[in-house]
């Protein structure tokens, strides 16, 4: 086994999908990337449904068919119970793209083959260590400092670039203040694990459901593995008001609900109850010099739509992109990264402005439909209900991450399109 190295291109914080992803990309176009992961993989971690915003990466790495072959449940879009309307509505991702479906996923496994990728395209990847601090050259990240489990040695690793991919554990978010919070989606979560639920037929039965509350919403998840994820989201101020512990509420929202109760008719709890807050916010910055966020370390913007792991996954594909670039136009660092940050604060911007629109239940599905069409912007034609497929499936719609050094590209400094094909 190779020996870790003192100093890297890219140390990447986090082995996350958007760490992962990210160190794989960069790896593949030649550079020395280090991964950081506090974790032994495999690891349990809640986010199993994934949107056809996902697949791009995916392709990336050459890893669909072997995606394909853990047999995770096929998700051909989504199903809910919401606004005014009268009765469960839906959505195909194929009424938006040419991605027919994505997968409900054990995240365990699709995240430890995400690492194992990025390891074998060359990033290396040190597992049970906490990284502890940045290492600073005046202003610049130049390093970190971190400790193996066990071992309170101190080890310092040196970096070009350093990529925050550290998810809600939010290493240089907390580190500079930099975490704003969206006070109005300040919510929690519970969920757990039912088996001897039904699903829906056809292509629907890999549906994630969404269930409107009075105040919150019930997720319905069919994994492959004959159990079904079953959340319950609301404010936390809710949650106080009840007076009830996040178990009670649960089970009272799950007995009172229409379609997951009807869904886990008969269905025996096989889990604990686990918990998750305070799942909504912005960084104020999404770089610095010689340092970048990605993913959750940069923004969570509430699981609603099942963005999370598209979004990162859109993210780190552009991140990849203008770490390339500026590794080898080091001049071009602050030019290039923020653009980056711009990007992908537009992107992240346009998806909480849909959520908090679809939050209010009070419209039906042709005011959500009209709400997607104006998100997606002037000039475009197609159909109102593609483009609420379309935002929904996470492949297009919302603000594009980095396609590219746009201003160089003008200047004539930036290289042939056509060496680009792993991040368009």
């Amino acid at each position: 086994m190779r020996d870790v190295q003192d100093e890297y291109d890219v140390v990447v914080v986090g082995g996350g999908p958007a760490g992962s992803v990210s160190a794989g990309l960069l790896a593949l176009r030649g550079h020395r990337v280090l991964v950081i992961e506090r974790e032994k993989f495999p690891r349990y971690h809640i986010g199993e449904s994934l949107t056809t915003g996902s697949l791009p990466a995916l392709d990336d790495l050459g890893l669909r068919d072997r995606v394909n072959e853990l047999g995770f449940t096929k998700k051909y879009g989504g199903s809910l119970l919401w606004g005014t309307d009268e009765g469960v509505w839906d959505f195909r991702f194929a009424e938006a793209h040419k991605f027919d479906y994505s997968f409900q996923v054990r995240r365990a496994d699709f995240d430890a083959l995400l690492m194992t990728r990025a390891r074998e395209l060359g990033a290396d990847v040190i597992e049970e260590a906490t990284v502890t601090e940045p290492v600073l050259d005046g202003d610049r990240i130049v390093g970190v400092t971190y400790k193996l489990k066990g071992d309170d040695t101190p080890c310092t690793v040196r970096s070009k670039m350093l990529i925050d991919a550290s998810g809600q554990a939010k290493f240089l978010g907390r580190q500079f203040d930099l975490v704003d919070w969206h006070e109005d989606l300040r919510n929690i979560a519970v969920w757990t694990y039912f088996q001897g639920h039904t699903t829906y037929e056809g292509t629907r039965a890999g549906d994630t459901l969404s269930e409107a509350r009075p105040n919150g919403w019930l997720w319905y998840i069919p994994l492959s593995d004959n159990t079904a994820s079953i959340g319950y989201v609301t404010h936390v101020a809710e949650l106080k008001k009840s007076g009830l512990t996040t178990r009670e509420l649960f089970e009272r929202e799950l007995a009172d609900s229409q379609e997951v109760r009807q869904l886990t008719e008969g269905a025996w709890r096989v889990s604990g109850f686990r918990t998750a807050r305070d799942w909504s916010y912005t960084s104020n910055r999404f770089h610095g010099p010689g340092w970048a966020l990605l993913g959750d370390a940069a923004a969570f913007v509430d699981p609603l739509m099942s963005a999370g792991v598209a979004m990162a996954l859109r993210a780190a594909r552009g991140l990849a992109a203008s770490i390339d670039w500026v590794l080898q136009h080091p001049d071009d660092e602050a030019k290039v990264m923020s653009q980056y940050d711009g990007d992908y604060r537009k992107f992240a911007g346009d998806l909480l402005s849909f959520i908090r629109f679809f939050y209010d239940r009070t419209r039906n599905k042709e005011d959500y439909y009209a709400k997607a069409q104006r998100t997606v912007g002037p000039g475009n034609n197609a159909p109102s209900k593609q483009n609420f497929a379309l935002i929904l499936s996470g492949m297009a719609g919302l603000h594009e991450v980095f396609t590219g050094p746009k201003d160089l590209a003008a200047a004539g400094s930036v290289r042939p399109k056509a060496e680009w094909h792993y991040f368009n």
